[in-house]
């Protein structure tokens, strides 16, 4: 798949769900604010609980870039915990590596963020780690590798480049941009990620 058609896919299932999944939708969600296909403009039906329920999970899923059969694990997992289940299950998204990673500022979209790990440029206490789905524990550090600093695509980063189309830096994690290193310095708290979702939805979706 070429990026352009991945950029095309990304706006077409932006404006299916009624939010900005990359940049570069932004602009086109702004002009076109209804969802694709000749009817997009038509005033919407009364949607079913099941259809309301499924939009929230399929929008978790999009922001994480997430298989559905990922999504599943974590919601599995989350139910065995204490707490919320829903707060539980964005917390623990937001702890992989890939994640902290875009929140940091190091890629521009979560799909940037996951490349930067898959092609083995992140380190984790001085180690490279190459899993997206690594979970990072508070107290732990990611830096880009020295090597790769020097390249384009972590210049622009370590110049704060991608501030203009991130939300702010949430307060788990402490970034020095220059250096592209950041710390994850405690467990996320669902209140503070900037995800948009209704997760208690998504519970209800996996429990029916």
């Amino acid at each position: 798949m070429t990026s352009v058609t991945r950029a095309r896919r990304q706006v077409r299932l932006s404006r299916k769900l009624g939010l900005a999944l990359t940049p570069k939708a932004v602009k086109h969600f702004e002009k076109r604010p209804y969802p694709p296909g000749e009817h997009g403009r038509a005033r919407k039906r009364t949607e079913s609980d099941y259809a309301v329920r499924l939009r929230e999970k399929q929008r978790l899923r999009a922001q994480y870039m997430l298989r559905e059969k990922q999504l599943l694990k974590v919601y599995e997992n989350a139910r065995k915990q204490a707490g919320l289940t829903g707060e539980v299950m964005v917390e623990d998204l937001e702890t992989r590596l890939d994640s902290v990673v875009l929140r940091a500022g190091f890629g521009r979209t979560i799909l940037q963020a996951r490349q930067h790990v898959t092609h083995r440029h992140i380190l984790v206490d001085g180690k490279i780690v190459d899993r997206p789905s690594f979970r990072v524990k508070p107290g732990q550090t990611i830096q880009v590798k020295a090597k790769s600093q020097a390249t384009v695509p972590f210049q622009v980063a370590a110049a704060g480049a991608h501030r203009d189309v991130l939300p702010a830096v949430p307060g788990y994690v402490e970034v020095q941009i220059e250096k592209l290193t950041a710390t994850l310095t405690r467990a996320p708290k669902r209140a503070e990620v900037p995800v948009t979702c209704d997760v208690q939805m998504v519970v209800e979706f996996y429990a029916r």
